[in-house]
């Protein structure tokens, strides 16, 4: 029995005063019983966040109660636990760091394409599809055919645009790990001129939860404990290999070493042999990490306090 949800959304929308609306929220999570990571900006608000689902229900009710808020998409996984080890909820400049703080998807994105209609349409001589996520994300799992972009963030995808220029006469259709890349990247092809841009809606996740994820090949990398998801239950395939000895491998590490922290795929037993770092430097550096199966190294709590920095309630 799965008494735990997983929720993925964001919502570009207005918010006039971010801090004041990141303490609201946060204590709100709080009495909830929430763990996650949520970042709010002037242009909305971006979040990953575990609980019950009856927290989670509640959450989800109490932000599409509010106005700015109404038209926010969840996506939903039932899971056994939280995957999350404490909350944070932060306000950024941007709600994605793209560093196109110009664009609004609200007055211009590419066009919608529902997760069954992506099915249908992707494997067209007249389609191209385009990851907008980073080389550690593809690397371990993207669609099949697709474009990848040899990029380390995302604020990185505008120097790529003249790769994708041999792609004009073409539909193209970004995709991401939820949606929210491609809002401002489909609006910045468009920007550069582009004419037949798309995107996935709701990205790889919804794709997985709505279609079974044909296609989708290798898993899809999450940022929480889980480090990947599984996406494709239709005709799953590995397409990545161990960072040391190459098998085929779809198992995702962040290296031991927390001055490196790379993500890259490690079997088990390279996982065992290498204490989780990704190579006999980082194996070696003083301040590694004692590598604790997963591959995970959630920050310490040191006495965390989901309270600390809040005005708590009168």
């Amino acid at each position: 029995m799965k008494d735990y949800l997983i929720l993925l959304y964001y919502c570009y929308t207005k918010i006039e005063d971010p801090e004041a609306f990141r303490i609201e929220h946060h204590l709100f999570c709080i009495e909830n019983k929430l763990r996650g990571r949520i970042i709010i900006a002037k242009e909305g608000i971006n979040g990953t966040v575990s609980g019950r689902k009856s927290d989670c229900e509640k959450y989800m009710k109490k932000l599409h109660a509010d106005p700015r808020f109404s038209t926010t998409e969840f996506k939903t996984e039932p899971y056994d636990t939280h995957v999350f080890q404490k909350l944070n909820v932060r306000v950024k400049e941007e709600i994605v760091h793209s560093g196109l703080k110009h664009i609004d998807p609200n007055l211009k994105t590419g066009t919608y394409i529902e997760p069954e209609e992506f099915r249908q349409i992707k494997d067209g001589d007249d389609v191209v599809l385009v990851d907008v996520r980073s080389n550690y994300e593809h690397n371990v799992g993207k669609f099949k055919n697709a474009i990848s972009l040899d990029i380390d963030n995302f604020r990185d995808f505008p120097t790529k645009i003249d790769e994708l220029k041999i792609y004009r006469d073409k539909k193209i259709i970004t995709y991401c790990t939820g949606g929210i890349k491609c809002e401002k990247a489909s609006a910045y092809l468009i920007e550069q001129g582009f004419e037949n841009v798309y995107q996935l809606h709701g990205g790889i996740i919804k794709y997985g939860l709505e279609e079974g994820g044909e296609d989708f090949e290798g898993k899809c990398y999450v940022f929480d404990r889980r480090v990947v998801a599984e996406v494709n239950k239709v005709n799953p395939k590995v397409i990545s290999t161990c960072h040391i000895c190459k098998i085929d491998c779809d198992r995702m590490v962040n290296c031991a070493n927390p001055e490196c922290n790379k993500h890259v795929p490690m079997c088990a037993a390279c996982a065992e042999k290498m204490e989780g770092a990704c190579s006999s430097e980082c194996n070696k550096h003083p301040k590694k990490r004692t590598y604790n199966g997963s591959g995970y190294y959630p920050k310490e709590l040191n006495g965390y306090d989901p309270y600390r920095g809040l005005q708590r309630k009168k």
